[in-house]
């Protein structure tokens, strides 16, 4: 039930209805489709879509396959129409997209930082409020993926960095440009978001998402949408004691998940220095030598003093790094036991260096999750598999709650044409 009691409120539940159509489908389907997925009269719809091209909404194109007679129109993003600034916060790094409706994205900058808070925070506000008086208001709403649990509209930790109730909000000084701040939330469950909407997590009731990168971040995800706990923060699986140990992490607890699984567990395994979000090239040269045994001599005797991971003329076995990997792969194959055991997904997905564990060590990921599971789910285990969006997914979540805060009935009457 929509509420609506007058015309005009019916019209307007009806514009919002469609916006949502066209954005959830990526813009892909015409507007006959369109008309009988929603259950409207063709008349109605035709004005609908005239409104919403006429206020620089949407625009139309011709189908790219169409039969005999006029072409079939597809209801589009329109090239002045709103935009999204989406922006994933890594431990190392940073990227910035626009996003259109739809949600095409355009990567405006890269950028590395220095692990602290204001050189992090500091250098992006700078770009977003550059991009910002480029972009006008065309710009409906900033969303920020941060590498950590978010809690009261904005405060992060990030255990690796040492960030500790971190004003990201503050930091970031968007002032009025951006209407209520920007939207910040955690990555995992900005991913899992993704996932929902445009991955493997699509219509799925029950599933469960887990995001690999320096250390790891899972969240159960119900009707398409990621459980973030009471107070946002539920999105931290990999802060959880799922694998027998017992060393101290720097969250807190002891005997986190994380710690044995992600770019940090590989170097330490490897003897090289990790921490304070640095070493993502090196663990990258970890999983290149465990898939083509093309390692060298330094990595297999504990690298070198740089922290690099060289390679050489040599043709060493690649032992170490094969080693490597299979203990990540297993604490990640039993970690995801315990989750299945208690949650009962329909289906698991990995994003980040996930997707690499699962590509370069599948057997002995799924013979530790096989171990680990109740006889009951082995019988009927859900399927496990790569992320659609790969590493892209905390950047979509991030795109796709500032496009869920717009796509209201309040939302789009806030809208004035982008000028």
């Amino acid at each position: 039930m929509n509420g609506a009691t007058t015309s005009a409120g019916l019209r307007a539940y009806n514009r919002v209805r469609l916006l949502r159509a066209v954005h959830d489908c990526g813009a892909t389907r015409t507007r006959s489709k369109l008309t009988q997925d929603l259950g409207l009269a063709r008349g109605t719809a035709s004005v609908l879509v005239s409104g919403l091209v006429d206020d620089r909404l949407l625009h139309e194109e011709p189908s790219a396959e169409h039969g005999r007679g006029r072409p079939t129109q597809v209801p589009g993003p329109h090239p002045e129409g709103p935009l999204a600034l989406a922006v994933d916060v890594r431990e190392d790094s940073w990227e910035v997209a626009a996003c259109e409706l739809g949600g095409r994205a355009t990567v405006l900058e890269v950028r590395r930082h220095d692990g602290t808070p204001e050189g992090a925070l500091g250098p992006l506000g700078e770009v977003l409020r550059k991009q910002l008086g480029r972009l006008g208001s065309r710009v409906i709403g900033v969303g920020v993926a941060v590498a950590g649990p978010v809690r009261d509209g904005g405060l992060v930790d990030v255990a690796h960095l040492r960030w500790r109730s971190v004003d990201v909000p503050a930091l970031l000084d968007l002032g009025a440009a951006v209407p209520g701040g920007p939207r910040v939330g955690n990555d995992t469950a900005f991913a899992a978001l993704a996932e929902a909407r445009r991955g493997r997590l699509r219509g799925i009731g029950v599933g469960l998402h887990v995001h690999v990168d320096f250390d790891l971040g899972g969240v159960l995800v119900v009707d398409g949408r990621p459980l973030e706990g009471a107070g946002g923060m539920g999105a931290e699986f990999g802060h959880m004691p799922l694998t027998g140990g017992d060393a101290p992490c720097m969250c807190g607890a002891h005997g986190c998940w994380g710690l044995e699984v992600g770019a940090n567990a590989l170097l330490r395994h490897m003897g090289l220095a990790y921490g304070g979000g640095q070493g993502r090239d090196d663990a990258r040269r970890i999983l290149a030598a465990a898939e083509t045994g093309a390692e060298t001599d330094a990595v297999t005797n504990g690298g070198s003093k740089s922290g690099q991971v060289p390679v050489s003329d040599g043709r060493p076995d690649g032992g170490a790094a094969l080693r490597a990997v299979a203990t990540n792969a297993r604490a990640l194959g039993r970690g995801l036991a315990a989750l299945v055991n208690a949650h009962d997904p329909a289906v698991v997905t990995l994003s980040g260096l996930g997707v690499d564990l699962y590509d370069r060590a599948l057997p002995t990921l799924m013979e530790s999750f096989g171990r680990g599971l109740m006889t009951i789910r082995g019988e009927r285990p859900p399927v496990i598999g790569p992320s659609a969006l790969g590493w892209h997914g905390p950047l979509v979540g991030a795109m796709e709650s500032v496009f869920d805060m717009f796509l209201t009935v309040s939302g789009v009457e806030s809208w004035h044409g982008g000028g």
